[in-house]
This record gives structure tokens, sequence and C-alpha cells, in this order.
């Protein structure tokens, strides 16, 4: 193992949380005699005096009050409410041009639009359990995901408490539709829909093998699987997007396996091809023993389960990394990318590293979510320092960036509605959000409350009418609260 701070090359790795087990590796490390290809690699034992990383106790949360489960979360009934009024909007704000008329009915679900966003919580009961959010880290699992189809229903995911995840539909109303199917999994990152179904993105248990490690403890060896399901749920293939086999586990040189590092990831698709981005632990032989690197890998599978190069994949881009975001851009015809790092201590582009904001590495950098703009280029949701900023870019630098009015450590950004995007953050037990334009990145009203329990690493999704779903923690520990965002007209 090798001790964490920035390197100008793309590797390294993160830290455990105890400053024992982190001073006997770096011990074992300088005891060991390093290839000099490693060299680059291979951080100062100072890394841990000079800044805090956000996967240390003091920067993993999303600041929220003890650790909670899917039961312990308030109940609230499933209603249509008009938006709250929040916090001030940003000074810039355009007001909302009052409603004229009655709101009316859009896409293919027929729900409701009108001239100021509206709020709508369903209690989704699923007859399984569910496991509760945790302590909210960046290696800590992720309980639950949802899918919008092109119908205008979608797909929830979520992770039962016995190594399994769910699978189920949900109609107009997001309310269950039949029974859900399960596949065996130990930790869900996403889910995303088509009109044929769609495709898992989960983790699995694998194995280590000896090594042996160059310094620190072994912990499980895991792999990263896409897997390919059907409109009744049911699984058409799947594949592994790590590289272990029954030759080669995490432990072996040139592995790329889930460890405890950070691990979370999403999917995108080009309507063809599914891309999966993801943080990855990296093996690399030291003399007679290995140590174990962390950064992001992306692999692209196509309509057949199979792994294909090219689309932007690669083996590793960013390192160490963390919040690592994807979309696809059909305008450029390709998947774009962005990652937190500590190389440099940025939100960047992997694969070449592109720097797109400057930010510190003080343990409160963190990267919210990843959208098209409305013309050219993307936008990108970021916080430092508990700041959340807006950032414009379209291949490298950012050409603008915009301080909003939230204040929060985990951000989201989705979609929203016609030439609008929605940005949401953690306030308390619900959450607060406000649109912005798309193309200017100006606040569009008021700041409202969506009265959903927000959890760091889970994202809001768009649907084809405009709305946006987010899945929180239910008020009881086998269902799941559905709150959406109803479309502007």
């Amino acid at each position: 193992m090798d001790p964490d701070t920035p390197a100008p090359a793309p590797a390294g790795h993160r830290k455990r949380r105890s400053t024992a087990f982190r001073l006997a590796v770096f011990g074992i490390v300088l005891g060991t005699v390093a290839a000099a290809a490693l060299a680059a690699l291979v951080l100062p034992a100072d890394a841990g005096k000079r800044f805090a990383l956000p996967w240390s106790a003091a920067g993993s949360s999303s600041g929220s009050s003890a650790p909670g489960t899917a039961s312990a979360a308030p109940p609230a009934a499933s209603s249509t409410t008009a938006a709250l009024a929040g916090a001030k909007a940003a000074p810039k704000a355009t007001p909302t041009p009052a409603a004229k008329a009655a709101p009316k009915a859009v896409g293919a679900c027929g729900r409701k639009a009108s001239a100021a966003p509206a709020t709508k919580v369903t209690e989704v009961k699923l007859g399984k359990r569910v496991t509760g959010y945790g302590p909210e880290g960046d290696t800590d699992p992720l309980p639950m995901a949802i899918a919008a189809t092109p119908a205008g229903g979608s797909w929830l995911a979520w992770r039962g408490t016995d190594s399994r995840v769910y699978l189920g539909k949900l109609g107009c109303d997001d309310r269950l539709i039949g029974t859900p199917t399960s596949f065996a999994g130990i930790d869900l990152q996403d889910v995303q829909a088509d009109s044929k179904g769609g495709v898992l993105l989960l983790t699995r248990r694998g194995a280590c093998h000896t090594g042996p490690l160059c310094g620190g403890a072994a912990s499980p060896c895991n792999t990263m699987h896409m897997i390919r399901f059907n409109t009744s749920g049911k699984q058409v293939w799947e594949r592994q997007v790590t590289n272990l086999t029954a030759k080669r586990g995490g432990f072996d040189d040139g592995a790329r396996f889930i460890w405890w590092y950070q691990h979370h990831g999403r999917l995108a698709t080009d309507g063809t091809n599914y891309a999966a981005y993801f943080g990855v632990a990296i093996t690399v032989k030291n003399g007679k023993c290995v140590d174990i690197h962390e950064g992001d890998r992306m692999q692209v599978v196509n309509a057949k389960g199979a792994l294909v190069g090219g689309h932007g994949s690669f083996e590793v881009g960013c390192s160490h990394s963390w919040t690592s975001r994807i979309v696809w851009d059909p305008r450029a015809k390709r998947f774009a990318m962005v990652c937190a790092t500590d190389n440099a201590c940025r939100i960047a582009q992997p694969n070449p590293y592109r720097t797109v904001a400057a930010g510190t590495c003080d343990g409160s950098l963190f990267g919210g979510d990843l959208v098209l703009a409305k013309t050219k280029g993307y936008w990108t949701a970021w916080s430092q320092g508990g700041q959340v900023r807006l950032s414009h870019f379209t291949s490298g630098k950012a050409d603008q960036t915009i301080k909003t009015a939230a204040r929060a450590a985990h951000p989201h950004l989705v979609r929203y509605s016609s030439g609008r995007m929605l940005l949401s953050w953690e306030s308390g037990a619900a959450m607060l959000a406000q649109v912005y334009d798309a193309g200017s990145g100006k606040a569009v009203g008021k700041q409202f409350k969506i009265a959903a329990r927000d959890h760091s690493y889970q994202a809001f999704k768009s649907y084809a009418d405009g709305s946006a779903a987010y899945p929180a923690a239910g008020g009881t520990s086998t269902s799941i609260k559905v709150a959406r965002v109803l479309p502007l007209s």
C-alpha cells in the first residue's frame, strides 16, 4: 500500500480512516524497493498532514444527522403539492411568470405541467425489505436508483437485505406494477432504461488470491457487472466490467476490481451501447508484493453483451477519483465524463486529464452531476467548502462558473423541462431545489422544498415529459418514496 497525496501520473490509492493503519502501511511500503515505473504512483508519506481527502470520516458524510435506515425516515403521505418557497432565491433569479391557466396534461403519462415547479411524493409499497441509507460515505453501498422508461413510467432498483438487488416496474402513477425480480448483488450503482428493458450496474463478490500485499490488511475483492433485463425485468445477459477471472484475483498484478476504495458508478447509453464509469482498485506489482491504488474506469458493452473498445473507454482515467459522472452527448456523438480528483485537486475530464474547475484538497471537494447544456457543452454541479457551484465547459477549462445560493456538500443536477435544469440539495430531513436555465446558467424562480430525504450519492433522473424523479427512503422498511418534480408548461 502506498501513502496518499496528489501525483502527476494517474494513479494512487485511498486512505483508510485509521491513523495506526496508515502508519503501519507507510512503514512497510517505505521499506520496499519499488520499481522505477512505480515511483510516479507512490505518494509522499506526509500527504495525510497536508490535506484531508473526502473519503475520510470528516469529509464523507452529507452532513445529515445520525446514520439512518429506510424504516427510520419520517413518513409522508402521497400527494401533489404546489412548490413551497424556501430560502432566498439567487440574486439574479428571473421571476417565474404567474400561472394564467390550470395545469395541463403533457406526455404519455399525462402529468400536469404548470408555470412553477410542483412536487409529488409517492410512497411505493414494495413487499420486499430495503437496505437503509447507512452512513452515506463515498465508500459505502448505495441503497436505491431509478430510471425513466420511454413510455413515461420507471424502473426502480434497490438493495435488499439478502445480498440481492431488486428491480420493480412503476406505472405513470409511480406505483408498483407486478412482482419485482432480483439479481445476486451486494451493492447497487445505477439503472438505465430503454424500450426493450434496461441495464443495472451492480457489485458482486469476487476473489482476492494471495498477493501478498506490500502492507495493510486484506478485504473482500469484488467485481462490477452490467445486467441487461427485458421489459418483464428478467435477465437477458450479464457482463463483468472489472477484469477478475478464475486465474486473476484482486491481489494479482494487473487486476482491476472493487475493493473498500470508492467505487460508485453511473451508466449512460448512446441508444445501442451502454457505458459504465466507476471507481476501481488498481493492483500493481512492487517487487515481491503488490500495491493497491485507486482510480476510475470506463467500459462499454454492446447490445449483445460483449465488451467493445473505443467509444472513449479506458482502463484508468482519474486517480484518485470520486463522484464519477457520465452522459451521452448526441450532438458530439460521444460519452462525456467528469470526476473529482486530488490530482491537482480539481473537477476534471479523464483520459487525458483536462481541468474543468480548480478546487482545494481540504476534504470538502465533491462533484455533483453532469448534464447537457442547451446548445453546446455541459453543466456540472460541484461543491467546495459547502458552496455549490455550476460550471459550464465544452472540452477543458470551464468558460463560466456560477456560485449558487445553495449551501451543501453534495448537490444533484438533472435535465428538467425544456431548456432547464434542476439543482437540488439536502436541507434537514427534506431537500431544497431551484430551476436554472441550461443556456445562461441563471436561476429561474424561487427555491422550493421537496418532502423527501436526500442521499449524498443518489441521482435524480429526467423524463421525456420534462419531469424529474428521485428515489428516497420510505416510511417503512419495505417501501421507497419517489419524489417527482412535475414539468413546467
